[in-house]
């Protein structure tokens, strides 16, 4: 059964840094291309990051550009999301989401088949 889990969030002040990570089960993350979204309250959830298969290219939404790094960790079937200079806009609920055979091409929330449940984050002082 394919599972995804995150976990890492957490309050931080302003400025700071959190890594998320999300780890699955059920199936080889190799052949799966993985995206972090985030839903923030009264808002419509949004794509944050996507990686590719390889892990070899990665795509970020402009207001987290420079800012987040989003990595594959093929050893631990886990992906991450390097969070730095958090910003109280950045306050959410973080999602992964995975599609097999897929290379981040329009990275929207529709064309993401698993999710996981989500991890609050929260920026402020």
């Amino acid at each position: 059964q394919l599972q995804l889990v995150e976990s890492g969030g957490g309050l931080v002040q302003p400025g700071g840094s959190l890594r998320l990570s999300c780890a699955a089960s059920g199936f080889t993350l190799d052949y799966y291309g993985i995206g972090w979204f985030r839903q923030a309250p009264g808002k419509e959830r949004e794509g944050v990051s996507c990686i590719t298969m390889s892990g070899h290219t990665t795509y970020y939404t402009d207001s987290v550009k420079g800012r987040f790094t989003i990595s594959k960790d093929g050893a631990k079937n886990t992906v991450y999301l390097q969070m730095n200079s958090l910003k109280p806009e950045d306050t959410a609920v973080y999602y992964c989401a995975a599609n097999r055979y897929y290379n981040c091409a329009g990275w929207t929330e529709i064309t993401f088949a698993s999710w996981g449940q989500g991890t609050q984050v929260t920026v402020s002082s």
